[in-house]
């Protein structure tokens, strides 16, 4: 299977419209959901396994697929057969939308990246809830360990924030292995607003007053935008919080690394984003003792292993997985 992706399906999928062959993609994983032999078939790419355990959870591997990719939940018993230790679905809103409009996401090749500004779309979380209840109905719930991503929806005003997460979280909790609140998107205007400390602060005391909250995992998405001194700010809430994780990073504005004439606005992720992300992983390890999942830049076995030696526990593929296809699990657990 080294190389079948790179080779043969990559040039069909890039073919498309960045955003259709994302569409087509996930329909067929969805459609492959629903059939064993389609799912054995998808097993050839899983890798090697290496059990690791975090927040009281049991990962079959420490490769995890990072939020945006099935932001609707369709296609989990399928991520699971590919190999993926863990499988994060969302971002969620409370309130259903249809996200910015299109074209949203930019392929850069050269610079193995992407640019999105998708504006959290997703079919909100009472149809999510519904169809997750379905699934863990049907019997094919993936054994390992699913992450459901909550965020702010874009009707809601700031001030209200708190009360569109708890709405979510209310309907999705019971279905999740763990809960990350979505603060760092730089495609929903106001969004990072809620790494300020007093804000963040809010939003936590309010998730963790939920019953359901003393018994799933609460983590936060953290943008790589932060200054040192915004970084121990969000720290010192979530030590004083109870946080049991952070991911690290979101996608950035800065867009530095790309030639104008290629640039649009949106935030950018893929390997230009690996050394950001890196570093502000290794300031959290050296600064706290929250777990750390890394996501941003891993498009290699090499940057994968970068982020372990920075502290990492687990990571997320995302943009990696669009270049490189599912071998790329193989190759990092291999190395």
């Amino acid at each position: 299977m080294k190389n079948f992706y790179e080779r043969l399906l990559r040039p069909l999928h890039f073919s498309l419209e960045p955003e259709t062959a994302h569409r087509l993609t996930i329909e067929l994983l969805r459609a492959a959901s629903h059939f064993d032999l389609a799912l054995r078939v998808l097993s050839f790419f899983r890798p090697p396994s290496k059990p690791k355990t975090l927040f009281g959870l049991n990962f079959p591997n420490p490769i995890g697929l990072a939020a945006g990719l099935d932001k609707n939940g369709v296609a989990l018993p399928a991520w699971a057969a590919l190999g993926f230790g863990f499988v994060e679905i969302g971002t969620v809103t409370a309130k259903a939308q249809p996200g910015n409009p299109e074209p949203r996401i930019f392929r850069l090749p050269k610079q193995q990246a992407l640019i999105n500004r998708l504006g959290f779309n997703n079919d909100g979380a009472e149809t999510i809830a519904q169809r997750l209840r379905k699934l863990r109905e049907s019997g094919r719930w993936p054994a390992a360990p699913v992450g459901i991503n909550i965020g702010k929806s874009r009707a809601t005003p700031i001030e209200q924030a708190a009360d569109d997460y708890l709405y979510s979280f209310r309907l999705l909790h019971h279905f999740a292995d763990y809960i990350t609140l979505n603060v760092s998107s730089p495609n929903t205007p106001g969004l990072r607003d809620l790494q300020e400390p007093a804000a963040l602060s809010g939003l936590l005391h309010a998730i963790g007053g939920e019953p359901g909250a003393a018994t799933k995992p609460v983590l936060i998405k953290i943008s790589p935008d932060l200054s040192p001194n915004e970084l121990e700010a969000i720290l010192n809430v979530c030590a004083e919080t109870g946080v049991a994780g952070i991911i690290a990073t979101n996608t950035t504005l800065d867009h530095s690394s790309i030639p104008p004439e290629l640039d649009e606005k949106g935030g950018l992720s893929g390997a230009p984003l690996r050394e950001k992300a890196t570093a502000l992983v290794r300031d959290i390890v050296g600064k706290s003792a929250i777990p750390v999942i890394a996501s941003g830049g891993i498009c290699d076995a090499e940057s994968a292993r970068e982020k372990f030696q920075a502290g990492a526990q687990l990571v997320q593929l995302y943009t990696g997985l669009v270049y490189r296809g599912p071998q790329l699990l193989r190759e990092i657990m291999e190395a």
